[in-house]
């Protein structure tokens, strides 16, 4: 057990940190214009990890914890991404961690956890919800739980990225998706 443990924290991937920043993010406004451009008609940092989108392994998305909610900040940019990448996400590894003073991180992480789900991620789990707690970055220091949390991540995410990588290796594809089926309940 040991000798895994070990070898699980030795995995290595590269990463790339993209901040979203502090300015206002404008919220998809689904005119469809990136399903015949491959970007978003706002250009900003969206488009930016559009253009990265296809060579990367897997995502992984933070947010403060606001009103028990992600930022409405990475909420736009996050509705925009996954609406424009029009499947692109499908079979790709993701996660999603907050941090909060107390409370609403469980609420926080389900709804970043949803533009994983609908767009057939493989999510990486931890040993509990992937949050820590602190109004400061000293204060969550603080928090061994947390880190812990999230050191098991970063284990997860890399073994899950180099388990993919390797059925891709030995020929296993990735599903065979039927036609998306919209169903109305308004009739």
């Amino acid at each position: 057990m040991r000798q895994n443990a070990c070898f699980l924290m030795n995995l290595q991937v590269e990463t790339e940190i993209f901040h979203i920043g502090t300015q206002p993010v404008a919220g998809c406004i689904a005119c469809g214009k990136c399903a015949q451009t491959g970007k978003c008609v706002f250009d900003d940092g969206v488009n930016a990890v559009l253009e990265q989108l296809d060579s990367c392994d897997g995502l992984v998305v933070g947010s403060p914890v606001y009103y028990a909610g992600p930022s409405g900040q990475i909420c736009a940019f996050l509705d925009r991404l996954f609406y424009a990448s029009r499947g692109r996400m499908a079979g790709k590894a993701a996660a999603a961690v907050v941090s909060c003073r107390r409370g609403g991180a469980s609420a926080a992480f389900d709804r970043l956890n949803k533009y994983f789900s609908i767009s057939n991620m493989v999510i990486a789990t931890s040993q509990y919800w992937n949050q820590v707690h602190g109004n400061r970055p000293e204060e969550v220091l603080q928090d061994a739980e947390g880190l812990q949390t999230m050191r098991t991540l970063g284990q997860n995410m890399a073994w899950l990225i180099k388990c993919i990588e390797a059925g891709k290796k030995q020929g296993i594809a990735l599903p065979a998706y039927e036609p998306k089926q919209a169903t109305n309940f308004i009739r």
